[in-house]
């Protein structure tokens, strides 16, 4: 697939309220504060949070789902910027701003009820 300058891609997902508990079998990353509601509310959050490489690969599918598949990503480099919850829509946005030597470039970020909760993100895409 063909991505052009000035181009925008979007991708909506809502975590359901397993995704961080499968996400933690495949991952290996069992932190209470994503699989036991009581200790994340224990310690001052509001209830189990996503998984910041969980809400990245959201980050990343949105990017490939453009491109035309995972093959096509090259590189994605993301800053995590605040805490995913369940059952509320992530909304991935980005832009392609630059296309040559069949690379495409594209900026993103990912909002949840308004927040980022990834910012200045940057992949790299083939054409």
């Amino acid at each position: 697939m063909s991505l052009t300058e000035g181009q925008k891609i979007e991708l909506h997902v809502t975590p359901d309220p397993f995704v961080t508990v499968r996400y933690a079998g495949a991952s290996g990353d069992f932190n209470p504060i994503h699989i036991d509601e009581g200790f994340a509310q224990q310690v001052g959050l509001p209830g189990r949070i996503l998984h910041g490489l969980w809400t990245m690969a959201q980050v990343a599918r949105a990017h490939t789902e453009a491109a035309g598949g995972p093959d096509q990503l090259r590189r994605l480099s993301v800053q995590f910027r605040g805490i995913g919850q369940l059952e509320q829509e992530v909304v991935v946005t980005g832009t392609v701003t630059a296309v040559s030597d069949g690379v495409a470039t594209v900026e993103s970020e990912a909002e949840q009820a308004g927040q980022r909760i990834i910012r200045n993100a940057v992949a790299e895409i083939s054409e």
